[in-house]
């Protein structure tokens, strides 16, 4: 059950932030984004990665997260970098943004799965996707877009996780499959992560503030 309600009440959490407090005070969301992604990279090796490489044949696997790296990749060319936090508004825009809204989609389907069997991947996931639910809610509040389909877009987003995790749990799906799909996964997860930690420099200066913040993530991430 958790692993259904988890990634909800993250989206959640995050909608809840900016609508309680951005207002107010802009939010600056660097060294979350810079914990967040050096938690969900550490939890990825940590946890995902051995398991995947000891239940099937190491190539087919290597396959697989590099199939996963080059997914995130086109995603990304649609979604203009949202899932590590790299989205910018445009005032001008009224339309729906598809492109968006599917890649977004795709990116939770998939990191649902291996969230049944992981509860390290769980946390790691929740704390990826609470600054990334407040980038895509600000976003979208500024935009001119009908509040109907601003909605619309958060509650589909805020679901697509835990379809991916009710799908692995449901569908009569083979365990090499499973691992497959997982691998799929950390390829996608090491992809946005590294991006997320690269992106979070300022012009790729030494930040002590960020280095503590990615060894607490490192530490955390072990000991849990």
């Amino acid at each position: 059950m958790i692993s259904f309600l988890a990634p909800i009440l993250s989206v959640v959490f995050g909608v809840a932030i900016v609508l309680l407090y951005s207002k107010s005070k802009p939010l600056n969301l660097k060294l979350f984004l810079a914990f967040s992604g050096a938690f969900l990279l550490s939890t990825t090796i940590f946890e995902l990665l051995p398991e995947v490489y000891k239940n099937v044949d190491t190539k087919q696997i290597g396959v697989f997260i590099m199939g996963g790296i080059l997914l995130q990749i086109l995603l990304e060319f649609y979604s203009k970098g949202a899932e590590h936090g790299h989205l910018h508004h445009n005032d001008s825009n009224k339309r729906f943004p598809w492109f968006l809204f599917i890649s977004l989609g795709i990116h939770a389907f998939f990191e649902g799965f291996p969230l049944k069997d992981h509860h390290n991947i769980i946390i790691g996931v929740v704390i990826h996707k609470i600054p990334i639910a407040i980038l895509i809610t600000t976003y979208l509040l500024k935009s001119k877009m009908p509040k109907v389909h601003v909605v619309l877009f958060l509650i589909v987003f805020t679901l697509m996780t835990p379809l991916g995790s009710l799908s692995a749990e449901l569908l009569s799906i083979s365990p090499t499959l499973i691992y497959s799909i997982n691998a799929i996964v950390i390829g996608m997860f090491l992809h946005i992560s590294t991006i997320i930690l690269f992106e979070s420099s300022e012009g790729h200066h030494f930040n002590l503030n960020k280095i503590l913040m990615i060894i607490s993530a490192v530490v955390l991430a072990y000991f849990i």
